[in-house]
């Protein structure tokens, strides 16, 4: 905790009097034209790889970067979705996976997720990923998983009435952690491409 408390000290004293007109600005304008949905594994940090600002990215960060497909039950993913789509008008979702992900990892290993019983609930949303992967194929997963929770992002109303009238643009990512590059996913389905 005396690292963070040490990084907030330095943030105001050093990041932010450097940036008081941008926060001044953001204080009463939120207007990010990208919603980012990314994994909350903390080696991926969506502002530092896209090289962005504060106001620039309206994130989502889930284990796996999954998204469950839209259901008549409410949650805090489906209602992030509605609202950067509906009420912000963001104009590009960027779904991200990354190597080394634990939750793929996992997943295509078959670890005995016995003792994380929320974990493995939730990890149900990658199950047709897992499906069209070869087990123990990490970097195979990442790649279906990111096309599938794309494929779940359409099932929105929000989303699909945006991609009805070309208002969103849907995009794939792999993060490379070793490397810091992003492979960019083509989707075969054109439902995805406004």
């Amino acid at each position: 905790m005396q690292d963070l408390t040490k990084g907030v000290a330095r943030f105001q004293r050093d990041v932010f009097p450097a940036k008081a007109e941008l926060f001044a600005h953001l204080a009463t304008h939120h207007t990010p034209r990208t919603l980012f949905i990314g994994c909350s594994d903390a080696r991926v940090v969506p502002e530092l790889i896209t090289g962005t600002e504060p106001g620039d990215l309206f994130v989502i960060r889930t284990a796996g970067n999954l998204v469950p497909a839209y259901g008549p039950e409410a949650d805090g993913v489906a209602a992030s979705i509605e609202y950067a789509v509906a009420a912000l008008g963001v104009k590009d979702i960027v779904v991200c996976g990354h190597s080394a992900c634990g939750a793929m990892t996992a997943l295509a290993e078959g670890h005995d997720l016995s003792d994380a019983p929320a974990v493995a609930a939730w990890l149900r949303h990658a199950d047709a990923s897992k499906a069209r992967t070869a087990a123990g194929d990490v970097p195979a997963l990442v790649r279906q998983n990111v096309l599938a929770q794309l494929a779940n992002l359409a099932t929105h109303p929000s989303i699909a009435r945006a991609l009805a009238h070309r208002e969103v643009t849907l995009h794939g990512w792999v993060f490379d952690i070793a490397t810091g590059r992003i492979e960019e996913l083509s989707t075969a389905c054109p439902a995805h491409a406004a």
